[in-house]
């Protein structure tokens, strides 16, 4: 048989499962990080609940894959999960999911990575959105499960650091009410409302217009220009006002 042939008979059972996202769906990809409790936690030991170094790199992997050759308009990141939102038109790979999946995962698994200094691995699933309104909705459930693994993780670590054991604190935690945790946590001197916001709300990544020195080589002056350059916005709204933050992001970039 000749290899065109042998070629042509064999793909078909490798792109069998194959799936594309319509021209006209928005995507959005969400990434995890495998085994990162273990990883942060027992491996690493980063502070609990939350970790200024881990959300540092966090954030420059955000920015990783922001830049990687996707047209990606938005990043959210919270705990150890990255959401990435894509140009309506974004066309790369034909928008063949098993690709994006990949690429993504293996981008993301690598550039933290080599922040860390040791092997990491990310996970990665394709959203495909119909609309606007649907990519917000999106966007407002990641910053709402954020909103609730945070109170839950400060209570759980509130309580580890009393000395309570794993299985206590988490038992003592579960089927609880948001009001009953915002107690306990000031019970130990902890006002939730008070703490930073990326730990509540998440972190957005997003494309802004900065303002730079520059020099002309003609006139020998110094001269301002505009850059694009990526923004890590540690307050991020909540609510409603997030959702219009999105919506206003997808306006912007509507070309």
């Amino acid at each position: 048989m000749k290899f065109d042939d042998f070629d042509v008979q064999m793909r078909v059972y490798e792109q069998s499962l194959d799936q594309f996202i319509l021209p006209d769906m928005y995507i959005v990809t969400r990434l995890d990080g495998r085994s990162f409790t273990r990883l942060t936690k027992e491996i690493c030991k980063f502070e609990s609940p939350f970790d200024i170094k881990f959300r540092d790199m966090m954030i420059e992997t955000v920015k990783a894959l922001m830049q990687c050759g996707f047209r990606v308009i938005y990043g959210y990141t919270e705990s150890d999960e990255i959401s990435l939102l894509f140009h309506i038109n974004d066309n790369s790979f034909g928008r063949k999911v098993r690709k994006i999946n990949t690429t993504l995962a293996g981008e993301a698994s690598a550039a933290f990575s080599l922040l860390l200094g040791r092997t990491a691995t990310f996970d990665c699933r394709t959203v495909p959105l119909p609309n606007k309104e649907k990519v917000a909705d999106y966007f407002m459930w990641r910053q709402e499960d954020s909103h609730r693994n945070s109170l839950n993780a400060h209570c759980y670590w509130a309580l580890r650091k009393e000395g309570v054991n794993q299985n206590t604190a988490t038992a003592e935690l579960e089927g609880k009410s948001i009001s009953y945790k915002n107690e306990l946590l000031f019970q130990k001197g902890i006002n939730y409302n008070n703490l930073p916001s990326w730990q509540k709300r998440g972190i957005g990544i997003y494309f802004r217009d900065v303002d730079k020195e520059g020099y002309n080589p003609v006139t020998e002056q110094k001269t301002i220009v505009k850059r694009r350059e990526l923004y890590a916005d540690l307050e991020i709204p909540y609510g409603e006002d997030y959702k219009k933050f999105i919506l206003d992001i997808l306006e912007k970039n509507s070309e």
